[in-house]
């Protein structure tokens, strides 16, 4: 068992964005080192040239530090057991590989791709559980491999799988687990590009970069036998290994692109709130054992833990998601929201606006509870910040009688008399009219919102009048009287 300070890694592969799953893995790398006064380390895996994306790196980069990941260690952090980009580290997996053949763990492998294609054709026909490939190189006299090595054939390098033997690892989620040796195929660990596979690259940088825990998803099992087999090759010691559990569809589907957003840069461009995304992608195979759900990130990094981790995959429920950022929008003080709002309002139609920031504060607090998203600040209530062009066709039904522009007409004259008035004095006002005339106060109220906003739904009648202010809420009431025919 290691007992050091835990060091942990996010090694994804430059291949595009950052999958939500990618960054769950991230995060619980992240929580676990947090919570254990360990060390984060990024690793970018791009041996895998024919998948490599220009620009994928900064934007995996840029997808952890919005999600506030910072890693103590990677490509532009530096640290001591880098370089921290697989492609830069060929010369060290050339000698690790050549290390294997010596002992006799590994062998070259000359085979056309022909010939793969033939065996693994004859191999389905004979309806084996899986093709592997027969070890025919190994099998070469040390002549024959001196010769095509001379001649300058292509080859791979392949791994030695001993046949009837059981490959046991224990693992902190799924527990103890056991492989059949004879179900392993003879894994190419160098490519004839030169370029190791993700399994050679992966062992040899987790030991040399001294990490304690690999932590990755469930779809990386299946491979961890080949990777025990490795260290034991080297004669390594073992890290200790957690697998987390699959991300589901709501109908239980792997989670995938064809049924939604995967990608983290998604979300961010919808406007979810760091926080929340972060909050609902902890909770997707981990709880501390109660019914709390509303997580701040220092209350996740001291209350995670890998033994908590569920078996079962975890689905993937967008409900939940929205209900997470309407709480965390919520929990946000008056300031941080006008900043986020601001940089919203840059984003709109209304960037060339110039609000102030007391505006805006009083629509903040007028709309807190009403939303769930910064840009329904602005969606939902456009009226706070351009006149009305049309009006709810709904309400003018409903609410707009033949008698309704002379009683607005008087609340107009009404209001136009106060001096600098409070949401008090605009309701008082309107009571005053409201006896004057012996209408109800409904009967003023629904078509004076309609008037103002072009609604029928919002904030409070007197806290949108005094947002709007006299003068506005005026010259809204002369035009909706102009505008609005039944």
């Amino acid at each position: 068992m290691i007992n050091e300070t835990p060091r942990v890694r996010f090694a994804p592969s430059p291949t595009g964005y950052l999958h939500v799953g990618g960054l769950r893995t991230a995060l619980y790398n992240y929580l676990f080192a947090k919570k254990n006064n360990g060390t984060f380390v990024l690793r970018i895996e791009d041996t895998d040239r024919n998948r490599y994306v220009e620009g994928a790196v900064e934007n995996l980069i840029k997808a952890l530090m919005w999600a506030g990941l910072n890693f103590d260690e990677g490509p532009e952090t530096g640290g001591n057991y880098g370089p921290y980009m697989q492609s830069q580290r060929l010369d060290i997996y050339k000698k690790y590989a050549d290390e294997l053949i010596e002992k006799g763990k590994a062998y070259y492998c000359f085979c056309t791709p022909e010939r793969l294609k033939t065996l693994k054709e004859e191999q389905e026909k004979q309806k084996l559980p899986q093709a592997k490939y027969d070890k025919h190189c190994l099998h070469l006299s040390k002549k024959e491999i001196e010769n095509n090595l001379n001649a300058g054939i292509p080859k791979v390098v392949r791994l030695n799988v001993e046949g009837n033997n059981t490959i046991k690892f224990d693992d902190i989620v799924r527990e103890h687990v056991e492989f059949e040796s004879n179900n392993v195929d003879d894994q190419v660990l160098i490519k004839s590009d030169n370029y190791p596979t993700y399994h050679l690259a992966n062992v040899v940088d987790d030991h040399l970069m001294k990490i304690t825990h690999v932590i990755r998803g469930e779809e990386w099992l299946s491979s961890t036998p080949k990777h025990v087999l490795l260290y034991d090759a080297f004669g390594w010691e073992r890290p200790i290994f957690a697998h987390l559990p699959l991300l589901l569809n709501p109908d239980r589907s792997k989670l995938s692109k064809r049924q939604g957003d995967v990608a983290v840069e998604d979300y961010r461009d919808k406007g979810f709130l760091k926080d929340a995304l972060v909050n609902f992608v902890a909770l997707l195979g981990w709880n501390a054992g109660d019914d709390k759900e509303f997580y701040y990130m220092d209350e996740l990094i001291s209350r995670f833990t890998l033994e908590r981790v569920n078996k079962a995959g975890a689905v993937f429920d967008l409900q939940k998601l929205n209900w997470l950022n309407a709480e965390h929008l919520r929990k946000k003080s008056i300031e941080e929201l006008l900043n986020l709002l601001k940089d919203e309002i840059q984003k709109s139609e209304f960037k060339n606006q110039n609000y102030s920031d007391n505006y805006l504060k009083l629509i903040i607090e007028a709309m807190k509870e009403r939303v769930s998203f910064i840009k329904e600040f602005i969606d939902t209530c456009t009226y706070f910040y351009v006149t009305p062009a049309e009006y709810e066709q709904k309400s003018i039904e409903k609410n707009w009688k033949p008698e309704t522009p002379e009683h607005l007409n008087k609340l107009k004259q009404e209001f136009a008399l106060l001096n600098n008035p409070t949401k008090e004095d605009f309701e008082h006002a309107l009571a005053k009219v409201s006896e004057e005339i012996n209408v109800g106060k409904g009967k003023l109220i629904h078509p004076l919102r309609l008037a103002v906003s072009g609604q029928s739904t919002g904030p409070g009648m007197f806290d949108l009048l005094f947002i709007l202010g006299k003068d506005e809420v005026v010259k809204r009431i002369e035009t909706a009287i102009k505008n609005i025919s039944v």
